[in-house]
């Protein structure tokens, strides 16, 4: 045999040995944890960020002993374009296919959020963005877009009323569109289980007018026995033509509001304004609860036309101005009393 022949053979045959142990390595790696201990680690992979990116990331936070072996792996299973964006909780006891595995799958670390009943849109928003969920501004614009308005069938500019207060669990960088869905489908899955909007000719409103009451009723009083008394009085006033005047609409109206409603602030030019504008206004202001909406469509049986807070958390209701003023003098402009030592 040649010289030559001899040389190739040993070329070969080196080229196999290595690629053999190279195999074993990648294997070893590929199916082993880098540890047996289990401290869990929180990662982030946000959009955007490579398959380079990412091996390298889990090798800096000591989850992988070899970034390109991870790499491979990725492309072996035909998965390096499957990893999802968010937040993931691992462990260095993961074996790097687990790993794969987990951040491919899209089982991200959920957060638990409350959208509080009464809440408006941009306070969601604010309350989002807190957290970590969304960009603000991006969700105030997504719940004004046309399209998904209409595909909803909510005959408005917006979504405000509609985005109904839950206790959520979010994925971060979930999107703002996504999120807004998923409160909408929420709304339309409590009330489609309720039958509510089947409701609506018992009290001759449209349901965009249900949910405008409800949210009135919302804002007026966070307690429950009084719900349905604050829409009997809602109703009634509605019946007999009367002005609503209720301050949360003078205050959704307000492009600042510093806590305190003054008598200028009444002659608010604007159709959400119910001192100046009759009937309801053309949307609600906040997003109601399951109890306000039924509320809004089973009113108690009163002759009642006014209310004011007695400044605890209830209210008096009266049916006639000449008590309405007695109570308000009673609890709203009475003096305190100082006890001196």
């Amino acid at each position: 045999m040649s010289k030559i022949k001899k040389f190739a053979l040993v070329s070969v045959a080196g080229s196999i040995v290595i690629s053999w142990i190279y195999g074993a390595i990648f294997y070893y790696t590929a199916t082993h944890p880098l540890s047996e201990k289990f401290n869990p680690v929180r990662v982030e992979i946000t959009p955007g960020m490579t398959l380079n990116n990412i091996s390298n990331l889990l090798k800096d936070r000591d989850l992988i002993g070899n970034s390109l072996s991870f790499q491979l792996l990725a492309y072996l299973q035909k998965k390096q374009g499957q990893i999802q964006a968010g937040e993931y909780e691992l462990s260095p006891s993961m074996t790097p296919k687990d790993i794969l595995g987990i951040v491919t799958s899209g089982k991200t670390i959920l957060h638990a959020v409350t959208i509080p009943e009464g809440y408006r849109i941009t306070e969601i928003a604010a309350l989002l963005e807190e957290r970590g969920l969304v960009n603000a501004e991006e969700f105030i614009l997504q719940t004004q877009d046309k399209e998904l308005i209409q595909s909803a069938g909510i005959p408005a500019i917006s979504l405000e009323g509609y985005l109904f207060p839950e206790t959520y669990h979010f994925s971060k960088h979930t999107s703002e569109r996504k999120i807004i869905q998923s409160m909408l489908d929420t709304y339309h899955e409590k009330i489609k289980t309720y039958e509510l909007s089947k409701r609506t000719p018992f009290v001759n409103l449209s349901f965009h007018e249900v949910v405008t009451l409800a949210s009135l009723i919302e804002k007026e009083t966070g307690v429950d026995e009084e719900r349905k008394l604050i829409s009997s009085v809602f109703h009634n006033r509605l019946k007999k033509n009367m002005r609503l005047q209720t301050d949360p609409t003078v205050i959704y109206a307000m492009i600042n509001f510093d806590g305190n409603i003054r008598k200028k602030d009444l002659n608010i030019d604007s159709p959400y304004n119910t001192y100046k504008y009759r009937g309801l206004p053309p949307g609600p202001i906040a997003s109601p609860g399951l109890k306000s909406i039924i509320a809004a469509l089973e009113p108690s049986n009163s002759d009642y036309l006014y209310f004011v807070s007695r400044k605890d958390g209830s209210h008096q209701f009266s049916s006639n101005l000449m008590d309405h003023n007695h109570a308000v003098q009673k609890y709203q402009l009475r003096r305190v009393t100082r006890v001196k030592n």
